[in-house]
């Protein structure tokens, strides 16, 4: 994906591939017992605010060697508030890559306050944020003036020659950490985090990817599972490259509902007033940034400022706003501002992290398929297909050996929560559909219409409330016969209202 990487970057539903032979069911390590966390004061405002703890727990470098060298996981914690616990509710927000620590506040969302029976457990998965190491390759690899997408432009060797470096900048240094960094070696580190807060079971609260590592763990571990909230279901039966090309379709239709929401709102914005309008002009200041860049501002950082609109409706106003000022106004700092890129504090922590684990979760194919693949799916989904293609550009070349998947069955889990809107572009709903076939004890609820990934606890009644009961009881709606469908159907998050016009002016 392109440099949206808060949001998960998978997907599902359109393309089916084959699953790679399963690998064996891992146990956890012979004579590893992790200690206990040591919990101290934590470094983020917001957590410290909250009066949240935070600390480390050791794991091994390689489960597989439990004797050898270990690495440090960051955790944070907020504790119950509640005379009795229902125990601890460990908290993934995606990515891969996605830093957790502040998840421990999510809590305070759950309505009617069925959050504060649990302690809430935020994580910096292996190799990310403050566990340590971490890793970096090339800090401002997603900065400005970067190559064109296109291949039309003529650089698919300029593209190809920065993905290699990439790849051999993480070589360097990434160390041994890189040979384990998969999703396995995650979901084995969770395991650990139970055994050290001193837990028989966990609950859990996935978000996009997060799901992905949630439906692995309750295959291996089953009954070390008591409530799983799923949110933004990863289709398994197609990580990651068809993932990739199966997201591209999706959000050629997510983007298209932006550019329908600025047209309905042509009063403020002044792009044009029909969907079809608005994305000519998308298109054409696109064309212009390949002639001249606007600042930091060319063809492809043109496309990547767009993309988060395709993940959230709540984006919407932000980035219309930047497009307008721009094509109006001549605002370039509007665009750079939207974009996001900070020179002066560059990381890419979070994408050396998505890529290690999506080039090794199971094997890549070469860069001639890549091509034929792109260009066939670029036919109906241009928007994002070749961004999405160079963003992965590095796993073509990547020097960790790749593993195989866990054949996920969802059957020894008692019950699940699993949480989708129809138009999900990130993971597309077929996911959901499919975590609900593997998980049978499951409930799926549907944002239906919506446009949004991982949308709940953001406000929608209906969601939240369902989410609300499940934590506070384990009750949750009755599961309708058949398959294929979704057993309750909720309002999506809704598209916002623009300001007024002279607010956006």
């Amino acid at each position: 994906m392109t440099a949206v990487l808060t949001a998960g970057l998978l997907a599902a539903g359109v393309l089916v591939a084959p699953l790679a032979q399963a690998s064996p069911v891992p146990q956890p390590p012979p004579g590893f017992v992790p200690a206990p966390v040591v919990w101290g004061p934590c470094e983020a405002s917001a957590l410290v605010s909250a009066g949240a703890e935070c600390g480390f727990v050791a794991v091994p470098l390689d489960h597989d060697d439990p004797t050898g060298p270990t690495i440090e996981i960051a955790v944070s914690r907020v504790v119950h508030t509640t005379p009795q616990s229902q125990g601890v509710m460990l908290v993934n927000p995606g990515g891969p890559g996605g830093s957790g620590l502040t998840l421990a506040l999510l809590g305070g969302a759950v309505p009617n306050g069925a959050g504060a029976s649990y302690d809430w457990i935020g994580f910096d998965p292996r190799g990310v944020g403050s566990s340590r190491p971490a890793l970096s390759c090339i800090p401002d690899y997603s900065g400005f003036n970067r190559p064109d997408y296109r291949p039309e432009a003529g650089t698919e060797q300029a593209w190809l020659d920065r993905s290699r470096s990439y790849a051999e900048a993480c070589a360097t240094n990434g160390g041994p950490l890189l040979d384990h960094l998969k999703s396995i070696d995650t979901v084995r580190d969770m395991d650990v985090l139970r055994a050290a807060l001193g837990q028989e079971q966990i609950n859990y609260y996935g978000f996009s990817y997060g799901t992905y590592l949630g439906q692995v763990y309750a295959t291996l571990f089953p009954d070390r599972v008591r409530r799983l909230v799923m949110d933004g279901v990863v289709d398994v039966r197609n990580i990651w490259y068809e993932a990739n090309l199966n997201q591209d379709v999706a959000f050629e239709r997510t983007i298209g509902a932006f550019f329908d929401w600025i047209a309905k709102n042509d009063a403020v914005y002044g792009l044009g007033t029909s969907g079809e309008d608005v994305e000519a002009l998308y298109y054409s200041v696109q064309d212009d940034l390949r002639a001249a860049p606007a600042g930091g501002i060319g063809p492809a950082e043109w496309n990547d400022l767009f993309l988060s609109a395709g993940y959230n409706v709540l984006a919407y106003p932000g980035i219309a706003q930047a497009f307008s000022a721009y094509v109006n106004d001549g605002d370039v700092a509007a665009l750079e501002g939207a974009y996001g890129f900070d020179p002066a504090a560059p990381d890419d922590n979070g994408y050396a992290i998505y890529l290690a684990v999506q080039c090794t979760d199971l094997p890549w194919p070469d860069y001639e398929r890549v091509r034929a693949d792109n260009t066939r799916v670029d036919a109906v989904a241009p928007f994002e297909t070749w961004a999405n293609a160079w963003f992965n550009g590095p796993c073509s070349f990547w020097p960790a050996q790749a593993g195989t998947p866990v054949e996920v069955d969802g059957s020894g889990v008692a019950g699940a929560l699993l949480l989708s809107e129809t138009f999900d572009g990130a993971t597309p709903f077929d996911g959901a559909l499919n975590a609900r076939e593997l998980f049978p004890n499951a409930v799926l609820v549907e944002g239906v219409g919506g446009f949004t990934h991982s949308a709940s606890l953001s406000g929608v009644a209906c969601t939240d409330t369902i989410v609300a009961d499940y934590l506070a009881t384990g009750a949750l709606p009755a599961r309708q016969p058949g398959s294929g469908r979704s057993d309750v159907q909720c309002d999506p998050l809704p598209q916002p209202d623009a300001p007024a016009p002279a607010a956006a002016s």
